[in-house]
């Protein structure tokens, strides 16, 4: 199946990821035939409603919108591979599992490289805040988290970006709450001493 969800209502973006699901990529998932147009209308129900907060979280993790696009859309076709077991729990909390688990191999540490981010996030910004000082928050944003370790910048994210609690973090992970707990503190930290040095540099 392909989906392409279609643009948003005009007070939210709609997602730019497509999924496209062959039958080849689908068997592992025990929907009979009959079963599966009502696990299609549901999994597009999902992904219109979360597909650009996955993307968001993506890109926080990633830095990059192309490989962030990708990293969503993996785990969309592999939650709709799974979509069984996927809606007997909780299908966001199983797409973001699979999103954030997987391997992140183009992280962008260059201090000078203006990075690319995806155009819902900047549809996304606040009322009554400046369209191009939101921009560059989060662009300073992400390259603080560039300063910290594949883990603990997975912590800090889930925890205080996406504003999981500490156990629905540590379950994602794999975790205990007590290293959610002790990695984050650290991990804010480091961006708190990152985020003020690139004040004093740029005043």
């Amino acid at each position: 199946m392909t989906i392409a969800p279609q643009p948003g209502d005009g007070t939210r973006p709609g997602p730019t990821v497509r999924v496209h699901v062959t039958e080849s990529t689908a068997p592992a998932d025990p929907a009979t035939d009959s079963e599966k147009p009502d696990r299609d209308r549901a999994f597009t129900a999902f992904m219109e409603s979360h597909a650009d907060d996955l993307l968001r979280t993506a890109w926080f993790l990633s830095g990059d919108a192309h490989r962030a696009e990708e990293l969503v859309q993996q785990a969309l076709v592999r939650t709709y591979t799974a979509w069984h077991r996927a809606a007997a729990t909780d299908p966001l909390a199983y797409a973001r599992r699979i999103l954030v688990n997987q391997r992140i191999d183009t992280w962008r540490r260059r201090r000078r490289e203006v990075l690319s981010e995806p155009s819902d996030l900047a549809a996304l910004t606040p009322a009554g805040r400046d369209e191009h000082a939101s921009a560059d928050d989060r662009d300073q944003l992400t390259r603080a988290l560039a300063m910290l370790s594949p883990r603990a910048r997975r912590i800090v994210v889930l925890r205080h970006l996406v504003g999981l609690p500490e156990a629905e973090v540590a379950a994602s992970l794999g975790i205990s709450v007590g290293t959610v707990k002790s990695t984050a503190s650290r991990g804010l930290a480091t961006l708190r001493a990152t985020l003020t040095e690139t004040e004093r540099s740029a005043s």
